[in-house]
């Protein structure tokens, strides 16, 4: 799996449905098509392929290609250094992702607890057994032991 997303209907587009050409993409995030294969054989960006072997860009794609760019002109980053960056934000995704839904099963978990308990407390018979506080009773009541032997 590369981390996208599953479309319910296939013609619904949304920003990882992969629709640009290599020349488009290149025009969009302001790059050489050069460098977008570039970037692909470094595995910085990796388009989806047609049945063909072609590129197909999605938006989130160059919305990454502008990234990457961005890091390597502003911030002065080396490739292998701005590949590194986008696997741990990637990471950190995948690491969120899976904590939200580990604090919804903990959640679920916790509100089926609280059910079976009201349920248990509900099922307790209060009327068999009278409870009166030892400490505020004044009868005191010793018991002896019946003696057998006189």
């Amino acid at each position: 799996m590369d981390g996208r997303s599953v479309r319910r209907n296939p013609y619904e587009l949304t920003d990882e449905s992969p629709v640009y050409v290599i020349s488009v993409a290149a025009q969009l995030s302001g790059l050489h098509p050069q460098t977008l294969r570039q970037y692909d054989r470094l595995g910085l960006v990796s388009p989806d392929r047609t049945a063909g072997r072609g590129r197909r860009y999605s938006a989130r794609d160059i919305e990454l290609l502008r990234q990457v760019q961005q890091l390597s002109q502003d911030e002065g980053i080396n490739l292998a250094g701005i590949k590194r960056i986008i696997e741990l934000e990637n990471q950190v995704a995948a690491l969120k992702a899976r904590v939200a839904e580990l604090q919804a099963g903990l959640e679920g978990a916790a509100a089926a607890m609280q059910q079976r308990e009201a349920a248990v407390h509900a099922s307790y018979r209060r009327d068999l057994v009278p409870y009166e506080d030892v400490r505020q009773a004044s009868a005191l009541v010793v018991w002896r032991p019946k003696r057998t032997h006189e």
